[in-house]
């Protein structure tokens, strides 16, 4: 793949600079420019067709990325080319072939067998969660207006309705939520070092575990969204209720594979219980602060 990438790269080099300046290439030189071309990108796209699905989902998924992010470099490179007025070196074409050499470079980062492509996975789901969780930390800091960083309206004038903000009520049933959205924080971080320290891609089961793990990991960020935006007010407490549900589902899924899975030997099982508990005890107490709205 690298190997393809980097011909690739060399390809798009030398189709730029043949129209970069005066005179434009001969038909001949053209058609052999344009073969040259569709070969290195038959290539790259062979290679990604050689990689067994056996090798895991993520893997495949990353792999895929990165290749269609050269093809559509390409595409974009002789857009701007035959766009480009005659016998001009246009900005867009500088910036297409920079971005061709830039999604042929992304290989060297690709990762090499499924647990590497589940960690990383999981690492981009764990910066997600966290920026999610600290900037409704922040919003729910005492005092403050969660809609403070909108203009007020000129012809409402003030914005003094109840609707922007939080009742104690409201801050009482958010604390909770805050519990489930920590303890999300929590879980990706103990399962992302749990597949770093006994992740394996040997067997066919062990890469299906992964595999099973990035899945039901990839649904606990939308989870966290959505419980996130329910928070605001007004507060809609059955809203709330119903996002928080969700997630508390989706956290305990992502326990319950962890713990059948190879990356949680008996000394990862401690963690996977406590989470377990906390995910329930918020739960709970989401369920006792909205349990007057049924």
């Amino acid at each position: 793949l690298g190997q393809t990438f980097q011909v690739t790269s060399q390809e798009a080099t030398k189709l730029s600079l043949a129209f970069s300046r005066p005179p434009l290439p001969s038909a001949e030189d053209c058609q052999k420019l344009g073969e040259d071309v569709q070969n290195a990108i038959l290539a790259v796209a062979t290679v990604y067709y050689w990689l067994p699905k056996g090798q895991g989902t993520t893997l495949r998924k990353m792999v895929r990325d990165a290749t269609t992010e050269v093809v559509e470099g390409m595409i974009q490179l002789t857009d701007a080319i035959l766009n480009a007025p005659e016998e001009s070196l246009s900005q867009e074409q500088l910036i297409s072939t920079g971005g061709v050499w830039e999604a042929c470079e992304q290989v060297s980062n690709l990762p090499r067998d499924n647990q590497a492509a589940v960690v990383s996975a999981l690492d981009a789901c764990l910066g997600v969660v966290k920026d999610a969780v600290e900037e409704m930390e922040n919003a729910l800091v005492e005092g403050q207006d969660p809609y403070g960083d909108i203009m007020e309206d000129e012809e409402l004038g003030f914005r003094g309705n109840r609707d922007t903000y939080w009742s104690e009520a409201d801050r009482q049933l958010l604390s909770s939520c805050m519990g489930l959205m920590k303890a999300s924080k929590a879980c990706l971080k103990k399962v992302l070092a749990a597949v770093k320290a006994h992740g394996k891609a040997d067997s066919p089961e062990q890469i299906a575990q992964l595999d099973d793990l990035a899945d039901i990991a990839n649904e606990i960020s939308p989870s966290v969204d959505e419980l996130a935006l329910s928070m605001y007010p007004p507060v809609n407490p059955l809203a709330v209720r119903l996002n928080a549900a969700k997630l508390a589902s989706v956290l305990k899924k992502v326990l319950e594979i962890a713990k059948a899975s190879h990356v949680c030997p008996p000394s990862e099982e401690g963690w996977v219980q406590f989470l377990s508990g906390a995910v329930d005890h918020n739960m709970n107490k989401v369920k006792n602060f909205t349990q007057g709205q049924l």
